[in-house]
């Protein structure tokens, strides 16, 4: 009876083993989140390298697009392959507004009429497949005012994304804020090490001379993804009882 018994329990360990689905990170937004080819070196993405902060339980499922708003990511179709891969319990992490404000009619929303609608649909459709909806503001750029202090590009979607938050009831990480206090702190010439600043002849697929305030380098990959992660823990996220030192 007893080996009858060890015998069972090894083959419901093994079925457990072998049925385990990590909890899913599905991250939408635009090239400041995204994934870069070898060929964009130095650059990089804040999601690129969320996976870092996080043990075997949680995998990171980076979607987020260049140039994509919240508008063009839904009606070119991204958005309904990134919701059919939700299940329960798993997040979604948002994160548009930089490229809703520009005037091309395909990306362009009011901020408060087509992007709240958007942001709402990410919201409301995410918790329908029982997930997890994490809503961030976009990421400062790296506009100093001549006192030091960064000019605000992103206006009126700072406002709409915090009042989705409010009026959804979801997580919300306010990662314009956390941007801008770190690169103020750092100053108009240090603060270069987390953006596209670099001079000709020192990467070979990418041999020009640069000087880019709004794309991150790795550096600021994984310094904004931190900010991410300060986020989740203050917001007592359960994502943070799997975090790890990366």
């Amino acid at each position: 009876m007893k080996k009858f018994i060890l015998v069972m329990s090894v083959i419901c360990l093994a079925f457990a083993a072998d049925n385990f689905r990590p909890i899913h990170i599905f991250m939408i937004g635009d090239s400041t989140m995204a994934n870069k080819t070898e060929k964009a070196i130095p650059e990089c993405g804040w999601g690129q390298v969320l996976h870092y902060f996080f043990n075997d339980s949680v995998t990171v499922e980076n979607f987020a697009v260049n140039g994509r708003s919240s508008k063009s990511f839904i009606s070119e179709g991204k958005w309904a392959e990134v919701i059919a891969k939700v299940q329960k319990g798993d997040y979604v992490i948002i994160q548009f507004g930089h490229n809703d404000e520009k005037s091309d009619p395909a990306r362009y929303t009011s901020p408060f009429d087509t992007y709240k609608t958007n942001l709402k649909k990410f919201m409301y459709e995410t918790k329908e497949k029982g997930g997890i909806p994490i809503l961030c503001t976009s990421m400062v750029r790296r506009h100093f005012n001549e006192d030091g202090t960064l000019i605000d590009t992103h206006g009126d979607y700072l406002t709409a994304a915090k009042q989705v938050a409010k009026e959804t009831g979801v997580y919300f990480i306010d990662m314009e804020a956390k941007t801008k206090n770190l690169v103020e702190k750092m100053g108009p010439e240090k603060s270069k090490q987390l953006y596209l600043f670099f001079d000709s002849g020192i990467y070979p697929l990418r041999p020009i001379r640069l000087q880019d305030s709004t794309h991150l380098t790795q550096m600021g990959a994984f310094t904004v993804s931190g900010l991410a992660i300060e986020g989740i823990k203050e917001l007592n996220i359960p994502l943070s009882r799997y975090l790890v030192k990366p």
